[in-house]
């Protein structure tokens, strides 16, 4: 049997709660910032043992200074100036900051890192060459979940092909995408929600999670470990009903 882990991208409330409740998460401050070492060494030191944390990784790795997100950084453009990162190049920015990122996923204890590129980071020969040279080169410590964006939808066999090269899990939201490949055993699903214009501001339907449900149990033949981590308004009360699904099956 699958272990089924359902769980909230980020704290939606305070931790000592959070962990009366869950026992996974995805750390979501570590793409805009990593954290002091003393400081992931703390959350790993304050959750129950055997709390599973999940993290994202760093976005200097996937995101060029261009991008909008680096505003909550900490770093002004005059320290950003000159800088290569993004888009997953083998720039010494980028193991410098995989380096990093490493670092804080090993005081975690983290068993699996979140790679989310950006929309621009499109399919071409070239993101795709420099892709490979990356994540053959970096160490790992953990599963990584790769959540490509943009236009890589209409490539799904090349999508299939990197990730069993490179040895990624395909991390989709299991309501826009099918999961192309399972890495190591483990699949990992992000739930952004369906809303419009925003998709994170969104509810799911009691019928929504069951037919959710239903498709991790059929997925416990494929798996050792199944993530479930939701990232909508709502993730709080949906993750909590979400769980009570799994856990009564």
């Amino acid at each position: 049997m699958a272990e089924i882990l359902v769980g909230c991208c980020g704290y939606p409330c305070s931790r000592p709660k959070y962990y009366e409740k869950f026992k996974t998460v995805e750390i979501q401050s570590t793409f805009y910032k990593l954290p002091k070492p003393e400081t992931a060494s703390k959350w790993r030191e304050e959750a129950p043992e055997g709390f599973v944390f999940t993290f994202k990784a760093f976005q200097g790795i996937t995101h060029p200074t261009t991008s909008p997100t680096w505003r909550r950084s900490g770093l002004s453009p005059e320290e950003l100036k000159g800088k290569e990162y993004g888009w997953l190049r083998p720039t010494e920015d980028n193991f410098e900051a995989w380096e990093r990122t490493v670092e804080i996923g090993e005081l975690l204890g983290a068993r699996v890192c979140v790679v989310q590129c950006p929309p621009n980071f499109k399919y071409t020969k070239e993101n795709v060459e420099n892709m490979k040279k990356f994540f053959k080169k970096v160490k790992r410590k953990f599963s990584i979940a790769w959540e490509p964006r943009g236009d890589w939808g209409k490539y799904p066999e090349e999508i299939r092909k990197l990730c069993r090269e490179l040895d990624l899990i395909h991390c989709v939201d299991p309501f826009r995408q099918e999961p192309l490949h399972f890495s190591r055993g483990m699949a990992y699903f992000r739930l952004h929600g369906l809303g419009k214009p925003s998709i994170y501001k969104y509810k799911f339907s009691d019928g929504e999670l069951e037919e959710l449900a239903q498709r991790a149990r059929k997925m416990e033949r494929e798996v050792k470990e199944v993530y479930f981590m939701f990232n909508n308004v709502y993730m709080l009360e949906d993750a909590l009903r979400f769980l009570k699904l799994v856990e009564g099956a």
